[in-house]
């Protein structure tokens, strides 16, 4: 499988945003599909999951209730809608999937988020 990330952009403080992962290729049920990020100076962070089969989702303390993982099985796209964003959510966004949360061996190549104050 292959991935690619879109939607990346300049916004301002509060405002939100919609990031897209097309997969191409076959996708197991029971594959975690993440987003990751690596914001300037800092090392990667996970974001959140989302179970491709079930859809269960799953988000780091950073971002619960701000952020919003869901997928499109049909059009086998992983969509991270972020909303009040903050300076500190300025990053590189990856999409990623691998067999379980966090241990991803496909990545896509990244899109950039840059939240102004």
């Amino acid at each position: 499988v292959q991935l690619q990330a879109s939607g990346g952009g300049l916004v301002q403080a509060g405002d939100s945003l919609r990031l897209s992962c097309a997969a191409s290729g076959r996708i197991f049920s029971s594959w975690s599909m993440g987003w990751v990020r690596q914001g300037p100076g800092k090392e990667r962070e996970f974001v959140g999951n989302i179970r491709w089969g079930a859809g269960t989702t799953y988000y780091s303390e950073a971002v619960k209730g701000r952020f919003t993982i869901s997928r499109d099985k049909g059009e086998k796209k992983v969509y991270l809608q972020m909303g009040d964003l903050k300076p500190e959510d300025t990053a590189v966004y990856y999409c990623a999937a691998g067999v379980s949360i966090g241990d991803y061996t496909v990545w896509g190549q990244g899109t950039l988020v840059t939240v102004s104050s």
